[in-house]
């Protein structure tokens, strides 16, 4: 399919072949039945789960220290640092760039860091989310999509993903590497966070983490600020609202389900069916509300951290499975790195309930390297976001754990609605 016929989804037959699937009886019994299995998993899970604890202390000493801070101008850029301060920075710097080249690189430095430093939950929660990052960057030249959204759409989203991607990897990863510097020097070092653009609203948090070593306010603060970091540079950014958010593409999501964040977590063995993919995750329906982005990752890091299959099986993923962007590195029973054959006009049917056809070829869903050239990193604006401390002390009073995040059917059925969106373009062209 063509440019020129892509361009005319917004067709309202296009809504009517989306609402077909659960139309068609069989189909809705098995989302039913999908619904049914993975609500009782869920509550299984959670039965086992250790909620993670946000201490009414220590978000309130938090709050007493960002109020001190509202008053206070931004940060001075180069204070009288020693010559071996000023190496630190220098390195870290460089470091820094270096792992910041592409998604890849990035997903993989949050991943070394979690592994020498397990204390650093935030680093694990960064790096699953960088693969989910990853595997939306690849999607845009693999089986599907390319079939539904424009040569400059795809480019446009492509960008828009990059540039959150490595706008918060350039704010967050000093932050783990001069922890790391901490302990090694056996000293605290937080004070060179302003030598980096860091907000003045981490301080705080780090000093506490150093003293107390709790995990959980630390990981709740990093999440806060960095959807803050980037909601005035990349959300709301006239290019990127104009171009993806408010596009026909970006509302369709929620639709297809195709913002969600996977976590793989295990292999089932089923007589009938062989080795079944095991996802928990959850779906974020409005990413241009700020509030929505951080509640959404504060749930996902309770899933991750506070059921143990998902954290067990996560940190196996993790550790086992080298990160290349390709959906084969989860799924690859689905999904294949490279073409099976030359390139097909019109797409064939090939799902049927989440797998393959008897017979049909797999999805390509290439590796990153394969999909997009690296860009070079635009250096985000300058300035702090932090004004007010009651902007931010809401998000440290709770830390619930989502009711149903087993969504190992869910995606299956995804992957039928957004097949099902590709034959409906193909219909209308």
């Amino acid at each position: 399919m063509d440019d020129k016929n892509r361009a005319g989804l917004g067709r309202p037959s296009f809504g009517y072949w989306l609402g077909q699937l659960l139309e068609l009886p069989s189909a809705a019994y098995h989302y039913a039945l999908g619904k049914f299995e993975a609500l009782t998993a869920s509550q299984a899970m959670l039965a086992e789960a250790v909620p993670l604890e946000l201490p009414a202390a220590a978000a309130a000493r938090l709050t007493a220290a960002w109020s001190k801070l509202e008053a206070s101008a931004d940060p001075a850029d180069a204070p009288d640092w020693s010559v071996q301060e000023q190496a630190t920075i220098e390195r870290i710097r460089a470091e820094t760039a270096a792992c910041n080249r592409n998604n890849v690189t990035r997903t993989e430095a949050y991943r070394s860091v979690y592994f020498r430093t397990p204390e650093l939950h935030w680093s694990l929660l960064a790096h699953m989310v960088s693969r989910n990052g990853g595997w939306n960057m690849t999607d845009l030249q693999g089986e599907l999509l390319p079939r539904l959204l424009l040569t400059g759409q795809r480019e446009a989203v492509f960008l828009f993903l990059e540039q959150a991607n490595a706008f918060i990897f350039h704010d967050a990863y000093p932050q783990l590497r001069l922890y790391e510097w901490s302990l090694r020097e056996g000293r605290s070092l937080f004070h060179l966070l302003p030598a980096f653009g860091v907000s003045r609203f981490m301080l705080p948090v780090w000093k506490q983490f150093w003293r107390d070593r709790n995990p959980v306010p630390l990981t709740v603060a990093l999440i806060v600020n960095e959807q803050n970091f980037i909601e005035r540079r990349i959300v709301q950014h006239p290019f990127y609202s104009e171009a993806v958010l408010h596009t026909l593409f970006f509302g369709l999501q929620s639709v297809l389900q195709l913002n969600g964040v996977l976590f793989p977590y295990g292999r089932q063995e089923s007589a009938k069916d062989g080795a079944t993919l095991k996802l928990s995750g959850l779906i974020l329906e409005r990413f241009e509300h700020l509030k929505e982005r951080i509640e959404f990752g504060k749930r996902l890091y309770a899933l991750l951290f506070g059921i143990p299959r998902v954290r067990e099986g996560a940190r196996r993923f993790a550790g086992a499975v080298k990160h290349t962007g390709s959906r084969a590195d989860y799924a690859p029973h689905l999904f294949a790195r490279t073409l099976c054959g030359p390139p097909e006009t019109e797409y064939a049917e090939r799902l049927l309930g989440g797998r393959l056809r008897q017979g049909a070829k797999p999805l390509y869903s290439p590796e990153l390297g394969a999909a997009w050239s690296d860009r070079p990193l635009v250096p985000p604006e300058r300035g702090d976001w932090f004004r007010l401390a009651s902007d931010v002390a809401p998000y440290f009073q709770k830390l619930p754990l989502p009711h149903m995040f087993e969504i190992s059917h869910e995606y299956g059925f995804m992957l039928n609605k957004l097949e099902l969106a590709v034959l409906a373009a193909q219909r209308e062209s």
